[in-house]
């Protein structure tokens, strides 16, 4: 019997000590604090409506023990318009979380503002309560009220810069109808969103108010591997499909457009109306496009003053024939992951199940203009020869093509007075800035016969400068 209350009394000790250990095993200190990855979550611009990209908030304990959080919840409570999910679990109010010592855990946030007028601010807080203290951390949004289109068809109507467009799941105009889009109107697509056009798209933007079409996606990068969120999706391609003009549309016209962040800037089906260009676009960026800026299928382009940059793929696809024109344009296409495609790809075919289709090439044109980039060829002619025509002219060009390329740049009814393998000496291609330097060889070595044959179009470069003050114009669609 003394055994047996030896070991009950040793047994007793153990799990008074056990117990007194645990009731210490966490501050108690009203002063401990906890550790935030950041003072304020911020939203960015949220357009009112619809939910917002997911932000994360790390909450740290420095301290030397665990720390119990008696509560986590949001100051505006049911009223909130964020919502949270705290180490994995949703929702907005969740009590006795413990987080060990020198340990970490995660609250993601989004928020969804409803619509207002113009421009809104949403506030709230994530409120910790540890030993009977308060800590917090602000939550803030900018709302921004936009014109909502999904999955719409519409007829002819005028898009102004009142307040924005957002499409979500697609858009498209109507055939025999016209969108006309006003100087700085602003269009945002969501992911796998495109723009449809069955009528004709009139695009009127300014030099000072060009039109602006990206994707929505506008909060920095987020990711629990980095603390440093400040970068944004102004440069992320394949947010959303494009513009695409149909074979149906006719007369499309784009004037001060920054076309960005889609998979394909602009897709130009088969020509429906020969009495008509397909597209002419003028003064226009198509830039950050995981397959194609400018894709075009048997159709009929006419483009002046245009850059053309960051693209997958091509930043201009001719395919299957067709009539183009390019005049004063640049394209430069440093993609970084860039494969063996050339940033211009021109052919007069099209295979189906082993079936090959030729197609005329009536023309394909290229006068003044900068082809270059960051792979051994920026420029692809393919074409079958079966009587159909194959008319291609590059002409005072800047040119990057391989020596060992299958172009035969000595050809004279296909290049005259082009500059191979020079480089253009862009000021800042890394940050998409392709303005010249003052040694660039494409300055005052423009054809003065080629920029003067549509001086409507190209007395002056994509920034107003005049082309004609002083000595010769420069090639591509900026003056030095």
């Amino acid at each position: 019997m003394n055994l047996f209350f030896r070991i009950s009394a040793i047994l007793f000790l153990i799990c008074l000590i056990a117990g007194s250990c645990r009731k210490n095993d966490f501050i108690t200190d009203p002063s401990a604090k906890l550790t935030f990855s950041t003072d304020t979550v911020w939203f960015d611009t949220i357009f009112t409506g619809i939910g917002s990209a997911t932000r994360y908030l790390m909450v740290k304990n420095l301290n030397k023990l665990p720390i119990n959080i008696s509560e986590i919840k949001l100051a505006k409570g049911i009223n909130s318009k964020f919502r949270l999910n705290i180490n994995g679990t949703s929702g907005n109010n969740q009590k006795d979380i413990v987080i060990n010592a020198n340990d970490s855990i995660f609250i993601f946030a989004d928020v969804t503002i409803d619509p207002e007028i113009g421009d809104i601010i949403e506030y709230d807080q994530i409120r910790f309560k540890i030993n009977g203290k308060y800590q917090i951390v602000h939550l803030s949004a900018i709302g921004k009220d936009v014109h909502l289109y999904r999955d719409s068809v519409i007829n002819t109507q005028t898009w102004t810069n009142e307040k924005p467009y957002l499409i979500i799941n697609s858009v498209a105009l109507d055939e025999n109808q016209q969108l006309t889009v006003e100087k700085g109107t602003h269009i945002y697509s969501h992911r796998g969103s495109s723009i449809f056009i069955l009528g004709s798209l009139r695009v009127n933007g300014t030099y000072e108010e060009p039109v602006i079409f990206e994707g929505d996606r506008l909060n920095g990068h987020s990711s629990v591997f980095f603390t440093d969120t400040t970068d944004n999706y102004d440069d992320v391609a394949g947010q959303w499909n494009g513009i695409y003009l149909s074979n149906l549309s006719k007369n499309n016209y784009i004037n001060y457009a920054e076309i960005k962040n889609a998979v394909n800037g602009v897709i130009v089906d088969s020509v429906g109306d020969e009495a008509y260009n397909q597209l002419e676009i003028h003064n226009s960026k198509l830039e950050h496009h995981s397959h194609a800026g400018l894709f075009a299928l048997n159709s009929s382009v006419f483009a002046t003053n245009c850059l053309l940059s960051d693209c997958g793929y091509y930043a201009i696809a001719l395919t299957r024939g067709g009539n183009y024109e390019f005049y004063h344009c640049t394209i430069g296409n440093y993609w970084s992951g860039a494969g063996e495609e050339p940033s211009v790809y021109i052919n007069n075919y099209f295979v189906n199940e082993q079936i090959v289709y030729v197609y005329p090439l009536t023309k394909a044109y290229f006068g003044n203009t900068i082809i270059w980039g960051n792979t051994a060829t920026e420029l692809n002619v393919e074409h079958y020869d079966v009587g159909e025509p194959i008319n291609y002219m590059f002409e005072n060009c800047i040119l990057k093509i391989d020596p060992e390329s299958i172009l035969n740049t000595s050809d004279i009814n296909h290049f005259k007075n082009n500059s191979i393998n020079t480089d253009p000496l862009f000021n800042d291609y890394y940050n998409f800035d392709f303005t010249l330097k003052e040694n660039s060889p494409a300055i005052n070595t423009a054809d003065f016969q080629i920029s003067n044959l549509y001086p409507e179009f190209l007395n002056y470069d994509i920034n107003l400068n005049d082309r004609f003050i002083g000595n010769s114009p420069d090639i591509g669609c900026y003056e030095f």
